[in-house]
């Protein structure tokens, strides 16, 4: 058995059983929202939210991936026209214009589709003044999460706090600046990728995205 096996993460949900005890003071509280990025970050959010009883809502973000590495990022989208790129990424994998443009297109027509399909009719929740729990499965280059909080902070929250399962510290140290409060229990000193540091890292469907805002909607409302 690995030194680190205690560290691996069994699945998303119990990674977001993880982030309950240091999120504990924001329970109750009528002016926090979680904000899951999805799709996988939604499991893991959705866990969180309903220990602590606040509302639960959505964070559209996509990556921007290299062409010739998709799972490296060159940059991230967010709702709102956020942009960013990952000049560092760009230096090692360079591409013209054109081809980064191209993936921005792509990458648009499913942040949208994706708003439709999870969100439907729903108005989009208001965060002035609001304390913003930001929520994935893990952080990589931070490229999705840092899009993020750019498109964020036009709302102004009250606060911002990123709380993640598993990062590289590299990732971790340069996003905290940018943030209220940053929690992630798993900092490995050596990392390759998120999944590796799950069990089950099974692609999350839209399926279980629009299933699990039902269950944490419909809670809210009757609650």
């Amino acid at each position: 058995m690995s030194p680190l096996s205690h560290s691996i993460l069994q699945d998303r949900p119990a990674a977001g059983r993880r982030l309950i005890e240091p999120l504990l003071p924001y329970a109750n509280r009528p002016d926090v929202i979680v904000l899951a990025l999805p799709r996988g970050g939604v499991p893991v959010a959705y866990e969180v939210a309903t220990a602590l009883k606040v509302r639960l809502d959505l964070m559209l973000v996509r990556k921007l991936g290299v062409p010739s590495h998709p799972e490296y990022a060159m940059g991230a989208i967010a709702s709102g026209g956020i942009q960013i790129r990952n000049e560092e990424a760009l230096r090692v994998h360079p591409i013209d214009r054109a081809a980064f443009d191209a993936v921005v297109e792509r990458e648009s027509r499913e942040l949208l589709r994706r708003e439709q399909v999870y969100r439907g009719t729903r108005p989009a929740v208001q965060l002035k003044d609001q304390v913003v729990i930001l929520i994935d499965d893990g952080l990589a280059t931070g490229a999705s999460m840092r899009a993020a909080i750019q498109a964020l902070r036009t709302q102004a929250p009250s606060r911002i706090v990123v709380a993640v399962p598993v990062a590289p510290i590299e990732t971790v140290e340069a996003l905290r600046s940018e943030v209220d409060e940053l929690i992630c229990p798993l900092m490995p000193e050596w990392f390759t990728s998120i999944g590796h540091w799950y069990m089950d890292f099974s692609q999350t469907s839209d399926a279980e995205v629009i299933d699990l805002l039902r269950r944490a909607w419909q809670r809210g409302e009757c609650g």
